[in-house]
């Protein structure tokens, strides 16, 4: 079920939670809503990626460990692999950085950003205080670039968060099957915050580029809110400054990534294949998509026997809504370096970009589609 999800789901993960509901709670009936819900709370409140931490709570709850797995690898691994095959094809053109199709899919990322800062800001920073401390973590990240800046942002958020205007609403119970206790779920965390302070210190004592990359990967899929688009300026930070990924490589996976079914946080795969040391290819492939997604699994099964509890403290809901308000900065910071920067040359760039931000939003064209036609485009626009 999870693998037939994994080769049909386009749109971003607002819409794998739709297909997700349709499938678990409609048709299957695994689910009632209400526990769907619950769900859906649990896994906006942590760090990562939403719509893949939904589908491993959906199988933690039915099958244990081995539904967990199971869903998550027939979710990840369709675009986990397309990626990685378009990898090898960057790889085997040589430099690319002239190509017309790749200047396309750098202009689609503007479009597609940008439309997901949109979004993100009318749900997530929809009030003056909200949006002030949005616009406030974005200056915070164009000041000071680099990976410290931004974590600095998101916590600063979350501090923020507890001087904004409480939710007063009451939330209600739920009836979610918990197949995890509290033991395991303290292990779980506790592994989780040993590893996000542990690896940095031992990458850096022994200088093993292996070990940096599951640091750099692990520590993107601990420290991002908000969904995969946020995943782009904490990766571009990891791998482009060491020179890993070049800019133009990583800019045209990133416009692939939107052409694949699945959740965004597979361009993991595509940067440990297209990375120039080793590991590279489909060993870096998996390293880093391990990485990255390891988080999420010790998260859900850490937080999921807890959740009921602190869904309901007002002090959590602040911090998560400043937590929200500032990833959108770090969105936004991002949509003008790398995003813009390296996209825009002229005029007619413009012109492209603006058209594929009408058909994504006004239009409700595929993401997919999108980047099919700005490929295309921009192999006849004049380079500039």
């Amino acid at each position: 079920m999870f693998l037939r999800l994994g080769l049909t789901s386009f749109g971003g993960p607002i819409a794998h939670l739709g297909y997700f509901r349709d499938t678990f709670v409609v048709r299957r009936r695994w689910l009632d809503d209400r526990a769907y819900a619950d769900l859906v709370a649990l896994c906006q409140f942590l760090p990562g990626p939403a719509s893949s931490q939904v589908g491993i709570a959906i199988g933690l709850s039915q099958a244990g460990f081995a539904g967990a797995l199971a869903a998550w690898a027939g979710f990840t691994l369709p675009s986990a692999i397309a990626l990685v095959l378009f990898a090898y094809g960057v790889r085997a053109l040589g430099d690319i950085a002239a190509a017309g199709w790749l200047h396309g899919l750098k202009i689609a990322a503007v479009a597609v950003v940008a439309q997901a800062v949109l979004g993100m800001l009318r749900t997530l920073a929809p009030d003056r205080a909200r949006a002030t401390l949005a616009v406030a973590a974005a200056a915070l990240v164009l000041a000071l670039p680099g990976s410290f800046a931004q974590i600095g942002a998101i916590v600063l958020g979350g501090l923020a968060g507890l001087l904004l205007p409480r939710d007063t609403t009451a939330a209600e119970p739920s009836a979610l099957r918990v197949p995890v206790g509290r033991g395991a779920g303290l292990l779980s965390l506790a592994l989780f915050a040993v590893l996000l302070v542990a690896l940095p210190l031992v990458a850096a004592a022994t200088g093993d580029h292996t070990l940096a990359l599951v640091e750099a990967f692990y520590r993107a899929g601990a420290l991002v809110f908000g969904g995969g688009h946020v995943v782009l300026p904490l990766l571009q930070a990891a791998v482009v400054p060491p020179g890993w990924v070049s800019t133009d490589a990583f800019l045209a996976g990133y416009g692939a990534a939107q052409a694949v079914p699945g959740p965004l946080f597979t361009f993991a795969a595509y940067l440990g294949a297209a990375a120039t040391p080793s590991p590279n290819g489909w060993t870096g492939a998996l390293v880093c998509l391990v990485a990255i997604f390891l988080p999420s699994f010790l998260l859900v099964v850490g937080a999921l026997p807890f959740w009921q509890a602190l869904r309901a403290r007002a002090d959590a809901q602040a911090v998560l809504r400043g937590v929200n308000a500032a990833v959108v900065g770090l969105l936004l910071a991002a949509l003008y370096d790398p995003v813009w920067t390296s996209a825009i040359g002229h005029g007619l760039d413009v012109a492209l970009a603006a058209v594929a931000f009408l058909l994504l939003v006004a239009w409700q064209t595929p993401p997919w589609l999108v980047v099919l036609l700005c490929a295309a485009a921009g192999a006849l626009l004049p380079a500039g």
